[in-house]
Parts: structure tokens; sequence; C-alpha cells
């Protein structure tokens, strides 16, 4: 396969979302209520909040709407000036131990005394500083946030285990980590919030996107099942998802029907962050060809921006993976095909709650059949999902990412509607 005009433009893209990494700056404004030490925290205190850092304030909603034109981001559904704030939170790993972790909390500056909550889980990256929180201005990945508390709720966006100024390595598509680290922030904004005058209703909405997708499925299983007495479940709105790895992403990803350089850089990310998880392999020479296998690991440490990939990593899979590679992804056996199971669950459900899944034609990323197969499943437990098509969207020329812009218009104006 040779390298496309999508591959040169995707290119681009990430160049462009990574510019604003270094941005990161805490303002003044601090409340801390423990000490960030990993090793204090106990199973039993999931969600307790280390700290909180006033990250930035739109101060009117015109202010809101000039950062999300800027972004590329709808504006139209704008009320209320925001402020933005960073949480800090105890958790555990996917190991069950304590760990903490950061994220993203936005609220209105105006509204309901009683705020309803919109969870958003948000899309791959590698680098830790492209995480929700480390973003002083509308982004591509905190503009979802702060669309949702400019229409009036309280936006919670979790930058999951090992991202933001979490610990760690990211363990990528780990589908229970990310449904406790989500669940977490949650208990330390409801902790938070009421410092700002405000206070956390019972009700939370659950939307993500792409590896936030699932992650957002995770999320509201666990609500149903009441793992926190607080929080309810109210609706149920993910976006391009790849909910099954299995027999959706990973075959279109290998027969080349996805963007080549994206399922390059989803199979090394899966096959790295899955071995520290599971140990896939040995040695990474089993699985990557040369020169790759000396240094692919090192690239999904987070330290490195989505450029860095890009150059690191060939244009092809072909020249990534060595023919085990390519026979471990195409019929996995063993601790993968076991890891996969779960991972593929997170639609394996019955919602009481209103559900709609969101998609654009031909993603070049996420497979359409990985939608389709959600939509089956669920419907197998006598769940209606709605499937909404976004039809083509564009952000720099990508219909996945231009599905996280359109998806986020349409899914806070349901919301709105909701009861």
């Amino acid at each position: 396969m040779k390298p496309t005009n999508q591959t040169g433009r995707l290119r681009s893209v990430l160049r462009r979302l990574n510019a604003g990494a270094a941005l990161a700056v805490l303002a003044a404004a601090t409340v801390t209520t423990g000490a960030a030490s990993a090793d204090t925290v106990h199973p039993s205190d999931r969600g307790r909040l280390v700290s909180a850092h006033q990250t930035t304030t739109l101060a009117t909603k015109e202010d809101v709407a000039a950062a999300l034109v800027a972004a590329r981001y709808d504006a139209s559904t704008v009320q209320f000036g925001v402020d933005a704030y960073r949480l800090v939170y105890r958790t555990v790993d996917p190991s069950g131990r304590p760990i903490i972790a950061s994220g993203l909390l936005v609220l209105p500056r105006g509204g309901e005394h009683d705020l309803r909550t919109v969870s958003f889980t948000h899309g791959t990256t590698s680098y830790r500083f492209d995480a929700p929180s480390s973003m002083v201005k509308a982004g591509f990945v905190s503009s979802p946030a702060l669309t949702y508390a400019s229409a009036g709720f309280a936006a919670v966006a979790p930058d999951y285990i090992g991202l933001g100024t979490g610990p760690g390595l990211h363990p990528w598509m780990d589908v229970p980590s990310e449904t406790t680290a989500s669940l977490d922030m949650l208990r330390a904004a409801r902790t938070f919030v009421p410092s700002t005058g405000r206070a956390l209703g019972h009700d939370v909405l659950v939307t993500g996107f792409s590896q936030g997708a699932s992650a957002a499925m995770g999320l509201a299983r666990t609500l149903q099942a009441g793992d926190d007495r607080w929080f309810r479940l109210q609706a149920v709105a993910p976006v391009s998802g790849a909910y099954d790895f299995r027999y959706a992403e990973l075959p279109a990803l290998l027969d080349g029907s996805l963007e080549p350089k994206s399922s390059v850089l989803y199979s090394a990310y899966l096959l790295v962050a899955w071995n520290r998880l599971h140990h896939l392999y040995d040695s990474p020479g089993e699985v990557f060809q040369a020169p790759y296998d000396s240094t692919i690991e090192a690239l999904f440490d987070g330290s490195h921006a989505g450029a860095q990939l890009f150059a690191g990593t060939p244009d092809t899979i072909d020249a990534l993976l060595t023919p085990h590679g390519f026979e471990m992804l195409r019929h996995p056996t063993g601790r993968l095909a076991k890891a996969l199971r779960v991972a593929d669950s997170t639609c394996d459900w019955a919602p009481r709650v209103p559900v709609r899944l969101y998609v654009a034609d031909a993603d070049e990323q996420a497979a359409n059949a990985n939608t389709d197969r959600c939509e089956a499943t669920l419907r197998s437990h006598g769940v209606n999902a709605a499937v909404v098509n976004l039809g083509t969207p564009d952000f720099a020329g990508s219909r996945h990412l231009g599905s996280n812009v359109a998806g986020t218009a349409a899914i806070v104006r349901w919301f709105s509607q909701l009861p």
C-alpha cells in the first residue's frame, strides 16, 4: 500500500492538534485537599479529590463562542460563559492498585444551581499533554467539554490513567481502567463543585468519541449497575467507536480498508499497550519489523507528540508488522483473545435509558462495522438504539475527526431536550 493524500492531511491535523499542548499553564486559583502521593491511596478512597486548579475562564458566552469557532466547533448552543478546572483524584490502575489521575471539569457561569452532568470521554492520544485537562483554551480535545458546559451542563472529561498529570503509562483501550477513571472523576467533581457554590445532581448523560466511545459505554453500564449510589444514568450517546476490535476493526485495519497511517498507529499502540498489560510477546522483534522493533515501544511512553509518532513509524502496516505480528492480530488466541473479549463487550448489555450511536459515512479510522455490530448486540438484548448518521463531516480532511465535531453539536441538542 502507498501513502495517500489522506495520510498527509492526517499528519497535518496531528501536528496542529499537538501544537497547543505546551500551553498547559495553571491559573493561580487552587484548592488542595490532600497529598498527591499514589502510595497513600487505598481503593476505598476511589474518587477522593486530591487537588483542583482553575485553568481558564471564558467569562461571557461571546468569549466561549469565539473560542469554539476558532477551534472549528459549532457555537450555536452557547448560553453561558464557563470556568474550567483540572481535578486530580484517586483511582485504581488496571491491576487494582492505587494511583492518581487527572481530568477536566468545566462549569457554566450561570444556569441552575443543581447541574446535570455530561461525561465526555476523549479519543485516542498517546502524548500525555494532549489530554483534556492540559488545554487552557478551546482545542479539538477540550471543545466538547466547553460545548456542554456553555449549554448549561457540568462537563466532566477524564484524562484516563497515564495521561494528563497522572503517573505511569497509558493503558490504551483498556475499558475496565477507562471505566474506573471515568467514574472516579465524576466522584471527584461532585466533591469539588460545592466549593463553587453549585452542586451536581443525580443525572449523568454519557458520551465519548472514538476510544472514548467504548469508555462511555463502559461508564454507562457501571452507572446503570448502581456502582455509585449518587449518580444515575440518564442517556448514552457514543460517537464513532471501535466497539468490536476483533471482528470489525482489526479485519478492516489489516486488509487496507482504513487509512494506512492510522492503521499503523492503532496496531502499534494496541500491541505495545496491551503487551504491558497482558504480556503478548517477549521481544518487540517478534511482532515489529526492524528498525521499528528497537524504537516503537519508546514512542508510546507518553512523552512523544503526534508528529514524532508519524516520523517514527512507517506509512503502511506491511512495513510495520512481522508475519507473526500479522498472524497474532488476524487470528487472536490466548491472552490477546481474552483481552479482546473484554474490550469488545461494551455493547453487550441492556441499557434502560435512551441510546443513540453516532457515526460518519465511510469513517476512515473506525470501521462502520463497529457501530453495526454494537447496534445488533444491543438489539439482541431488546434495546432499539437509534443509529444517527452524521453524513460526511470534515475536520481537516478526516471524517473520523469530523464526527467528533458534528457529533458534539448534535448530542448537546439532544441532551438539552431530555427531561
